[in-house]
C-alpha cells in the first residue's frame, strides 16, 4: 500500500511503525471473510481493511470525524484479521497507532467519556471493583432480571495448596477476576501442585495494562506493566520457572510487555524477560502431559461430559495457542463438541460488551447458538470476559476449562 504520512508522523516511531505495516496490506480483502463485524454490518468501513483506509488517511493528515472513530471503536480487536492475512500485516498494533492519533485529535466528551472514565477508575483496581461488586452481591435478590444476570453470585474459591515444591511458577491474579471466579486460580494451583508445581501470587501485582490500554490510556496501561513487573522481578531473578497467565487476554498483553515497553530504558530488558516467561496455563499443563496422563489414570465412574469449549480470540489468535484446550479436554474424558465458526468473537473483548452493548449481545447469540449445538451439558472457555459474557446469556453453566479439570484430577 502507498503512503504519503505526515512530516510528524514520520518523524515519530510509532508513525515509521504504521507505516511498515500500511506498506504490507495489498488489499487483497481475505481479512473481512474472517471480520465479526464487517459479517454483521456488511459495511467495507467496518471491516479491517475498511478501517486501514481509515488509519491511513488520518495519518496522512485527515481531520478524524466521530463517524471514524465510531468505525474504530466497532473493532472488538479479536485478531482475526491478523489470522487470515496472508500478507502478515499487524492489525493490531496499526489499530493502536490509529486509535491513539484520532484520541488525540478527537478528544472523546459527555456520557461516552464518562463511561470510559469510570471504567478506568473501577476495573483495574481489585480492591475497589470487590467492593462493588460484593454490595452488588448483597441486593442481587432484589435487583432487575437484567442487572441480576451482570451480578454473579459469590463463588469459593477452594484451597490453595501449600508450595511445598522446587518448582515454582508465578500467577498473574489480575483485576476483575479474583472477585468474579476466584475459583479459577485456585484451580491451576490445585493442577499444577498435581504436577510438581507449586504456583504463587505475587504482592503487588495487579491489573495486566489491558484495561487502560485498551480505554484511550495507553500510559497507564504502561504503569500498570510496570508495577507487575517490579512485583514479579524477585521471583523472577530467585528462578521462576515461568508467569503463568489464566486470563487469556490478560496473556496477549504480559506477553506484549516486551514491545510495550522497548524504549523505556528502565524496564526494556524486565519487560522483554517476563514476556518470554509468560505462559498461557494450557501451554504449561500440556507441557506436563506426560504427568497429567499419570494422574488422571484410569476414570472412575467417569460418565463422558459433553462439553463445547470456546476459544478466546486472544487464545487462538492472540498468543497464537489451538487446538491445545480442547486435547487437554479429551484427555481428561470429556467428549469436545464441534463448534461452527469458532474462529469468530463471542462479543466479549474486555469493556466492549459494556461500550457497544447491541453489537456485543448479537454476537453472543451467534456464538451460543453455535456452541449449543451439539448439546453440551456444560460451555468452557480460557477467559474471565468470556465467561461472564457468554454466561450472561446462556442458561448451561459456564466454566473455565482449568476447572473442569480440576474436578476430574479430584475424583481421582
Amino acid at each position: 500500500m502507498e503512503t504519503h504520512l505526515t512530516d510528524a508522523y514520520r518523524r515519530a516511531e510509532a508513525g515509521r511503525e504504521a507505516e511498515a505495516i500500511l506498506r504490507k496490506c495489498v488489499h487483497c480483502g481475505f481479512c473481512t471473510a474472517t471480520c465479526p463485524t464487517y459479517q454483521l454490518f456488511g459495511d467495507e468501513l467496518d471491516g479491517p481493511r475498511g478501517r486501514i483506509y481509515l488509519i491511513k488517511q488520518v495519518l496522512e493528515g485527515a481531520r478524524p470525524t466521530a463517524k471514524t472513530r465510531l468505525h474504530l471503536d466497532r473493532c472488538l480487536t479479536c485478531r482475526a484479521c491478523e489470522t487470515t492475512c496472508p500478507s502478515g500485516v499487524k492489525y493490531g498494533e496499526l489499530l493502536e497507532v490509529g486509535r491513539e492519533a484520532v484520541a488525540a485529535q478527537l478528544p472523546r466528551t459527555g456520557a461516552d467519556a464518562m463511561m470510559r472514565g469510570a471504567l478506568k477508575a473501577v476495573l483495574p483496581r481489585p480492591m475497589l471493583f470487590a467492593a462493588l461488586l460484593k454490595a452488588g452481591q448483597v441486593v442481587r435478590p432484589v435487583l432487575p432480571a437484567a442487572l441480576k444476570a451482570k451480578v454473579p453470585a459469590w463463588q469459593e474459591a477452594g484451597p490453595w495448596p501449600v508450595a511445598t515444591h522446587a518448582r515454582r511458577m508465578l500467577a498473574l491474579a489480575g483485576c476483575v477476576q479474583p472477585a468474579l471466579r476466584a475459583g479459577i486460580n485456585a484451580a491451576a494451583a490445585r493442577v499444577l501442585d498435581r504436577l510438581g508445581v507449586s504456583l504463587v501470587e505475587a504482592k503487588g501485582a495487579g491489573c495486566c495494562g489491558a484495561v487502560r490500554h485498551h480505554l484511550d490510556d495507553p500510559a497507564g496501561g504502561l504503569d500498570d506493566a510496570r508495577r507487575n513487573i517490579d512485583a514479579w522481578w524477585p521471583y523472577v531473578e530467585a528462578g521462576c520457572e515461568a508467569i503463568v497467565v489464566t486470563a487469556s487476554a490478560c496473556g496477549v498483553e504480559v506477553k506484549d510487555y516486551g514491545r510495550l515497553l522497548h524504549d523505556d530504558a528502565a524496564y526494556a530488558q524486565k519487560a522483554e524477560r517476563v514476556s518470554a516467561l509468560a505462559r498461557d496455563v494450557s501451554e504449561v499443563v500440556a507441557a506436563e502431559g506426560e504427568k497429567l496422563a499419570a494422574q488422571l489414570g484410569v476414570p472412575r465412574g467417569l460418565t463422558f461430559t459433553k462439553v463445547a469449549f470456546h476459544s478466546p480470540c486472544t487464545l487462538q489468535h492472540g498468543q497464537r495457542v489451538k487446538g491445545v484446550v480442547e486435547t487437554l479436554l479429551q484427555r481428561a474424558g470429556y467428549e469436545v463438541t464441534p463448534v461452527a465458526d469458532s474462529h469468530l468473537c463471542c462479543g466479549s473483548s474486555g469493556t466492549y460488551s459494556l461500550l457497544l452493548p447491541e453489537i456485543a449481545r448479537e454476537l453472543r447469540r451467534n456464538k451460543l447458538t453455535a456452541l449449543g449445538a451439539g448439546g453440551p451439558a456444560v460451555i468452557a472457555s480460557a477467559n474471565i470476559g468470556c465467561i461472564g459474557h457468554l454466561q450472561e446469556g446462556s442458561d448451561l453453566p459456564v466454566r473455565h476449562w482449568i476447572e473442569l479439570i480440576d474436578e476430574r484430577l479430584a475424583r481421582q
